[in-house]
């Protein structure tokens, strides 16, 4: 099957440039609409979801199906695809994603090969808790603390 083409258009460009502005939170499609709108930008909606799915393809962008959301969530992967390498942590009270990048995860990618013969792919797979800034407001609000 041949290759598609990557055609720079004016709507890929704002989007993917929406996703780079904003690479620590998910985003919808209904928000990249949304924020189009804002600035002025007619897009058709299903051009946004067209150039949604390309972004994927392509590796830029990640699409979580997240269970906490009503629709599927898309975030900035970067220009290298680096973030199919690991899991992500989100944030169910402020929405922040954190990128679990660090060692623990070639520690948790080789535990389950070799003990569970399991090979673990990180696409689109979010963690859901409470990082440690809304943890620490939810503290120090139980102790009455402004």
């Amino acid at each position: 099957m041949a290759e598609r083409k990557t055609y720079t258009t004016k709507a890929r460009t704002e989007i993917l440039d929406y996703f780079k502005r904003n690479f620590s939170v998910t985003a919808s499609a209904s928000d990249v609409i949304r924020y189009l709108k804002e600035e002025g930008i007619k897009v058709n909606p299903t051009t946004v979801y067209r150039c949604l799915d390309r972004l994927c393809e392509e590796h830029l962008i990640i699409k979580y199906a997240d269970p906490h959301a009503e629709s599927a969530l898309y975030q900035y992967s970067g220009e290298a695809g680096h973030c199919t390498s690991h899991l992500h942590l989100k944030c169910v009270r402020c929405g922040k994603v954190i990128h679990l990048d660090c060692g623990f995860m070639d520690e948790l990618k080789g535990h389950l090969l070799s003990d569970h013969q399991f090979r673990l792919l990180c696409q689109g797979d979010l963690l859901h808790g409470i990082c440690g800034d809304c943890e620490k407001e939810a503290e120090q609000q139980e102790n009455g603390e402004e």
